[in-house]
Order: structure tokens, then C-alpha cells, then sequence
């Protein structure tokens, strides 16, 4: 049994921002007609840092779910995940490895996926607590679709970021851990277990 950090009532709350984050996704999605069906890239292989507890530890809560050998397997793939990234960055180059949870092209934990997996792809923006306005065009297949829009649809992030840093502060205050800085990438919280009190 793997200990859990996050109280039954605020992994709620996580899980239904998640489904609000994946709904305002698909919106946006469906306004362009956009699917990531047959295409030729993976965003499965892009490298991304997270920087919250709660998300570490809501992984953690799917993984945790996973029968023994199953873990073991995402286990073994996130160190050759580090390894591969380790020598990508050595060599001067952006790691590109395939996520560890990615199983045949399918999310091994899809419920439990982080904020930028449900989030990335379509255009988006968001304003920061300096008031600095910043917008993502979305993935390559997607700028392809709204290249010469007069108004591209787009997802604002800033609500759903905000809820997150809130929750993320109710769980620091929760676990009295105090400010904790986080940087990792999913095979990094894999390797590292489950965040501890």
C-alpha cells in the first residue's frame, strides 16, 4: 500500500478541476475541428517539467493503483526515461523520450494525467499575478488549422492555474512541509517515489 499525501476531499477538488481543464480543452478543440488522431507526432514525447506537490502526489495515487508488475514496468521505463534524457543534455540537445505512463500510444494513467497533458495542444493564454499577458499557439498540427483565422478560439488558462495554486497551497499547509520547490518531470517523480510528509 503506498501512502498518500493528499486528503480524500482536496483529491476531489484536483480531479474535478482536471475535468474542467479537459473540458475547456475540448471545447477549443472541437470549435477548430482539431484531434490528435493520426498524427504523426507524439506530444508524449516532449519534454515537461511540473512544479506542483499535488500533481506529484495525485500521480502517485494512480500509480499507486497499478497492480505490482505493472508499476514495476513504469518503474524500469521512467529510469531508461532519465538515462536517455541525461545523455540527450550532455550532449546539448531538448530530451525527446516517450513519457514513461505511455503504454502502445495510450496513457497508462490517463485519469490521473498532469494539467499539461490535459492541457497542451490548442491555443491558449493566460495572465499572470504581474498582470503579463502570454499566449501559446498551440502544437504544430494545431497552428497549422488556425494559421489566417481572423480569431483563433483559445482556452484561458488563467481561472484553472489559479484554482491549482490554490489547492497546491492547501495541501503544503495540510502536510506542513512548508514552501516546497518543485521542477521534475514525470519519470522523476516516478523514480522518486511518492512525495513524503
Amino acid at each position: 500500500m503506498i501512502e498518500n499525501i493528499i486528503p480524500p476531499e482536496l483529491a476531489a477538488r484536483l480531479a474535478d478541476l482536471y475535468d474542467r481543464m479537459a473540458g475547456a480543452y475540448d471545447l477549443v478543440a472541437a470549435e477548430l475541428a482539431f484531434s490528435c488522431e493520426s498524427c504523426d507526432d507524439n506530444c508524449c514525447d516532449s519534454f515537461f517539467l511540473h512544479h506542483t506537490l499535488i500533481e506529484w502526489a495525485y500521480l502517485w495515487q494512480g500509480l499507486g493503483e497499478l497492480p505490482e508488475e505493472d508499476l514495476r514496468r513504469v518503474r524500469a521505463r521512467a529510469e531508461r526515461y532519465l538515462a536517455e534524457a541525461a545523455a540527450a543534455m550532455a550532449r546539448g540537445e531538448h530530451p525527446r523520450s516517450m513519457c514513461p505512463l505511455n503504454e502502445e500510444g495510450l496513457c497508462a494513467l490517463y485519469r490521473h494525467r498532469l494539467m499539461i497533458c490535459r492541457m497542451h495542444g490548442v491555443p491558449a493564454r493566460i495572465t499572470r499575478p504581474d498582470g503579463k499577458a502570454m499566449q501559446f499557439p498551440g502544437c504544430f498540427r494545431c497552428q497549422e488549422l488556425t494559421a489566417g483565422m481572423a480569431r483563433t478560439p483559445e482556452v484561458d488558462r488563467t481561472g484553472l492555474y489559479r484554482e491549482l495554486a490554490g489547492l497546491e497551497q492547501e495541501l503544503v499547509a495540510a502536510t506542513g512541509r512548508g514552501r516546497t520547490r518543485i521542477k521534475m518531470s514525470i519519470a522523476e517523480m516516478i523514480v522518486a517515489g511518492p512525495p513524503r510528509r
